[in-house]
C-alpha cells in the first residue's frame, strides 16, 4: 500500500498542484516539490471532495446530507466543518445585481 501512495497517488498530487516546496532544487535549479497528503488517509478527503465538486466540473455534485452518509460522519456539522468551504455557493452575485437594481432602479 505503501508503495501505491509512493508511485501513484503522490505524483498524481504533485502534478495537480496539491504540493508543498520541499526547500530543495533540482538540476536545473526548480524547486522539488513533495506530495502535500502522504497519509491513506488522504484518499478519504479525495472522495469527499469528489461528491462534493460540481458535475460540470467532474465531479458528482452531491448535498452536505449525502456526503455526511457516505463519510459515516454523526452529524451534519462535522461534514460542513470539515468539508464546508468545498460546497458551491448558492448566493450569485449576478443575481443579488439584478434584484439590486429591480429593488432600486
Amino acid at each position: 500500500l505503501s508503495a501505491i501512495m509512493q508511485r501513484g497517488f503522490q505524483p498524481l498530487q504533485i502534478a495537480a498542484g496539491v504540493s508543498v516546496d520541499t526547500g530543495r532544487k533540482d538540476k536545473d535549479g526548480k524547486p522539488i516539490m513533495a506530495a502535500k497528503y502522504t497519509g491513506f488517509h488522504s484518499l478519504r478527503h479525495f472522495y469527499a471532495s469528489w461528491c462534493i465538486n460540481r458535475k460540470e466540473d467532474g465531479g458528482l455534485g452531491l448535498p452536505p446530507k449525502i456526503v455526511q452518509e457516505r463519510l459515516g460522519h454523526s452529524s451534519i456539522m462535522l461534514t460542513m466543518d470539515t468539508y464546508g468551504h468545498l460546497f458551491p455557493r448558492n448566493d450569485d452575485a449576478t443575481e443579488l445585481a439584478s434584484a439590486e437594481a429591480a429593488l432600486l432602479g
